[in-house]
């Protein structure tokens, strides 16, 4: 049976496992196991770190991917999700999926016989939020028992995978938001169920008190430009600077999944400071996606 990475779901079983793996390949322990097998690349929304890592990931598994932009293939010109499965599932070993809609994702994925890879959607940031674990598990050699604080809007892909993904690893996470913007009960109901311990408010002096995590996102993600003043409106007084890293705890760090704009959602200082590991984290973006790769091709 195919297997999809869709959701933080999709992993729950084996999040730790992908970890380690990605920790044991960053170190230079993996054989070429994608010879021969090539990815499609499907991109609706802009890309940096999706792209390139996807890209060098499948290369130095020995394997080919192809980039697809929304113009270049008949789904931007009306062709159905069906179609483009069914044809695509002919040529090409595996799919990664970056969309604006996370219903077109699982569409997608209903129709190929091939496995999905969810790049990003509305909805979820998967194989950011592994990429995220990594980068934890690298730093405090662990994750069970940590304690995540997440400032910013908490009803996008990244806080929602992040209350999936803290609840399967074991990390408490508070999501720090505008009551207007906290999360899609969904996925704080599906946190809770697996045993996530979860907290989210406004934000207070004492919002970031404990945390040896801190993280924080873009106010106006891809297909938010519209509210970009809005947004920027209602998050003012959400930034992390050195105040909000000061009541964390000493050794905790910043993470940001990029791009970032400083002076909005993060302080370049704190951005640039000794607590943050955003290039560390954003490097980590190769390591899991070859680590999902061997999920998805061999364990």
């Amino acid at each position: 049976m195919k297997k999809d990475l869709i959701s933080m779901l999709d992993v729950k079983n084996d999040l730790e496992k992908i970890i380690d793996n990605a920790i044991e390949m960053k170190k230079g322990n993996y054989e070429k196991f994608m010879k021969d097998k090539t990815m499609a690349m499907i991109f609706e929304k802009a890309s940096t770190r999706t792209r390139v890592s996807f890209e060098v990931a499948m290369h130095k598994l020995g394997g080919h991917a192809i980039f697809l932009s929304k113009n270049d293939i008949q789904l931007g010109r009306g062709e159905t999700i069906e179609d483009t499965a069914r044809v695509l599932s002919r040529y090409v070993d595996v799919i990664m999926y970056r969309a604006f809609d996370h219903e077109n994702v699982k569409e997608l994925a209903k129709h190929a016989s091939i496995p999905v890879i969810n790049g990003l959607d509305n909805e979820e940031h998967p194989c950011q939020v592994i990429a995220d674990l990594l980068t934890i598990k690298e730093k405090k050699g662990k994750l069970k028992g940590l304690k995540l604080v997440y400032f910013g809007d908490g009803d996008n892909n990244m806080a929602h995978s992040l209350l999936l993904g803290c609840a399967i690893a074991g990390i408490k996470i508070k999501i720090v938001s505008p009551r207007k913007y906290w999360p899609n009960e969904y996925y704080v109901n599906k946190a809770r169920e697996l045993g996530g311990k979860v907290e989210i408010e406004e934000i207070n002096e004492n919002s970031a008190g404990e945390a040896d995590v801190v993280v924080t996102d873009t106010w106006v993600s891809m297909g938010d430009e519209a509210e970009k003043e809005e947004r920027i409106k209602n998050f003012r007084g959400y930034t992390v600077d050195s105040q909000v890293m000061a009541r964390a705890k000493e050794d905790a760090i910043f993470m940001h999944c990029l791009p970032a704009y400083y002076g909005y959602e993060v302080t370049k200082e704190v951005a640039y400071g000794k607590n943050s590991v955003i290039f560390d984290e954003a490097e980590n973006r190769l390591w899991a996606q070859m680590a999902i790769l061997k999920w998805i091709f061999l364990d």
